[in-house]
């Protein structure tokens, strides 16, 4: 994922032992910061972690999703 410094948006989802895992940051219109953690549940596959973090991207004007399928 490359740099987007500290006032950037991100979302990266990563593969580790056969779970997905998503984490990011945004801002929210009022200038307050937002961070994302997947949940539990949305880590068993890539595509439920693609859905939410495709949901919570679409929420806080994320445009780009990070997916790093292997180290």
């Amino acid at each position: 994922m490359p740099n987007v410094g500290v006032n950037g948006r991100w979302l990266l989802v990563e593969a580790c032992d056969g779970k997905f895992y998503g984490s990011g940051g945004s801002w929210k219109p009022t200038g307050e910061w937002v961070g994302y953690a997947s949940l539990a549940k949305d880590d068993i596959s890539l595509e439920a972690a693609m859905s939410a973090a495709e949901e919570w991207a679409a929420k806080y004007n994320v445009l780009t999703i990070w997916v790093q399928l292997s180290p």
